[in-house]
């Protein structure tokens, strides 16, 4: 069972499910959405001392760039349309190794700020070589869907604060 993420955009609250979030970006990247739908999960526990957040003022700055991480930023926060998500290779953690050194996410609120890092177990080294695979077969193709599912499933079914743990910042403002 997942959460709903709350936020205030201008007096309102808002409430988005994982489910909406999946229809925002379609069926691309659905453990893209999946891992942004924890990171900001886990980051409003930490940042929404006082109830919800002014979605407006999230700044959101990681070295993932995928799609399905992008577009449930957007949904959530509107950070992409309004110059507030950045995605810069520096935050990278290449001491963790190639599967876990890019789901790294700095978010930033009123002053505070939160950087995020993904725990071993949640990505699968495959899933990694076969996205960076520029001329993958009919079968990898076929696979990579399989392995983009069960990664979906294995981040929402557990607890956001399982999966990414807040770490000291390497990257200052």
């Amino acid at each position: 069972m997942t959460n709903t993420l709350s936020v205030i955009d201008q007096g309102t609250i808002l409430d988005f499910t994982f489910d909406d979030a999946l229809r925002y970006h379609g069926p691309l990247a659905p453990g893209g959405v999946a891992h942004a739908y924890k990171v900001i999960e886990r980051a409003l526990g930490e940042l929404a001392v006082d109830g919800a957040v002014e979605r407006r003022e999230l700044v959101i700055t990681t070295s993932h760039g995928g799609p399905g991480v992008r577009d449930t930023f957007e949904l959530v926060t509107r950070a992409v349309t309004e110059g507030r998500y950045t995605v810069d290779k520096a935050l990278a953690r290449p001491e963790r190794g190639n599967t876990l050194a890019q789901y790294v996410f700095q978010i930033d609120y009123r002053g505070q700020s939160v950087t995020l890092i993904i725990r071993e177990g949640f990505v699968v080294d495959e899933f990694i070589e076969l996205v960076g695979k520029a001329d993958r077969t009919a079968d990898e193709d076929a696979r990579l869907v399989v392995l983009k599912l069960e990664m979906t499933d294995r981040v929402m079914a557990s607890p956001a604060h399982q999966i990414y743990d807040v770490v000291p910042s390497t990257v200052s403002q």
